[in-house]
């Protein structure tokens, strides 16, 4: 690699040094590293051998001397499914005032549900001493990740994330969500006493059953095939352009999915998971009110059985008249439980 003229230039005058001019140079340097580390807060507890498990990330977080509870700056990254680029963006500054966002917050799209409070916090991260010794740490506030969550869920409630990012806002909310649950179970402990008495990883252990939970109730019910077929045989353009399908998507899949299960269901499911008077959006999936013992296996089946015909039907009139023929809106399957 060509070395850049303020490296040609640093060589230079280094080379122009005597011996001990070097070696004050570096007693000098090193008595600056030496200072600002004793200045550093020291961790006194960390998850080296039992780390904070959120989805499949595995995240270190510390308690400073000072009371502080720190994420680490990877760990922000890995619980928020975000693709790690440097501990924080060197690209151009989105606050001047305060400097560069990290990489999961820094997307442009996001950035109006920003905090002034949020930005100086995400553009300044915390340096600590690791427990038992000098190394530094990088890490962030602990009660950041939920703020962080609400920005991503509230750019997906407004519709302007990209099909990309909508993996995070869905890892927000589950985030939330489980951590919801086991907030209030741990003020529970504390204001009986019994937080003396729980095993240590107790309240670990409960995050990770909620935040199975909430997978599941995420989990994607309608395969990409499912969605390709109705673009190739309305003849739209597949992928899709911009961050979300078209309105008449729900009116389709009512048609060949909801309504063909068995009579009643898509009432009660309108009747549970209710559209919006305003914005006529529902908060819910309808697919999220299915029992998973027998309306969610349900709806897998009727899914896997109308691909077929999707895929040998030229067109969507033909894959029509197969669906009316195997799958009449009769009603005549009996009620399903859901």
């Amino acid at each position: 690699m060509t070395d850049s003229p303020q490296s040609k230039g640093g060589k230079s005058r280094a080379e122009k040094l005597s011996a001990d001019e070097r070696r004050e140079i570096a007693r000098q340097g090193a008595q600056k590293r030496w200072a600002k580390l004793k200045d550093l807060p020291q961790a006194t507890h960390g998850s080296a051998d039992q780390p904070l498990k959120i989805g499949d990330a595995e995240i270190q977080c510390y308690v400073l001397a000072d009371g502080r509870r720190v994420i680490s700056q990877r760990g922000m990254n890995a619980a928020l499914q975000r693709a790690e680029s440097g501990s924080i963006s060197r690209r151009k500054p989105v606050y001047d005032a305060v400097g560069n966002l990290p990489s999961f917050l820094y997307p442009s799209n996001i950035r109006s549900f920003i905090s002034n409070d949020l930005a100086l916090s995400a553009t300044t991260p915390i340096e600590f001493k690791l427990p038992g010794g000098n190394t530094v740490g990088h890490g962030y506030p602990a009660e950041m990740l939920p703020e962080v969550c609400s920005v991503w869920m509230q750019a997906k409630e407004a519709g302007v994330l990209t099909p990309a990012q909508m993996k995070t806002a869905a890892a927000a909310s589950i985030i939330v969500q489980a951590m919801a649950k086991v907030g209030i179970v741990a003020l529970v402990d504390e204001a009986t006493g019994y937080q003396s008495e729980r095993e240590r990883g107790e309240l670990h252990r409960l995050l990770e059953a909620y935040l199975s939970e909430e997978r599941l109730a995420w989990a994607k019910r309608f395969p990409d095939e499912f969605y390709k077929q109705i673009y190739r045989l309305k003849d739209w353009t597949w992928p899709p352009n911009g961050r979300a399908k078209p309105p008449v998507l729900g009116h389709i899949t009512n048609d060949i999915v909801y309504e063909r299960l068995p009579t009643g269901v898509l009432p009660k499911l309108r009747e549970l998971n209710p559209a919006d008077e305003e914005s006529k959006r529902r908060k819910f999936k309808h697919h999220q009110f299915l029992s998973p013992e027998v309306g969610q296996p349900d709806l897998r089946d009727h899914i896997l059985q109308i691909l077929p015909l999707m895929k040998v039907s030229k067109t969507w009139d033909g894959f029509k008249k197969l669906l009316e023929q195997a799958f009449p809106k009769s009603g005549d399957q009996g009620r399903l439980d859901l």
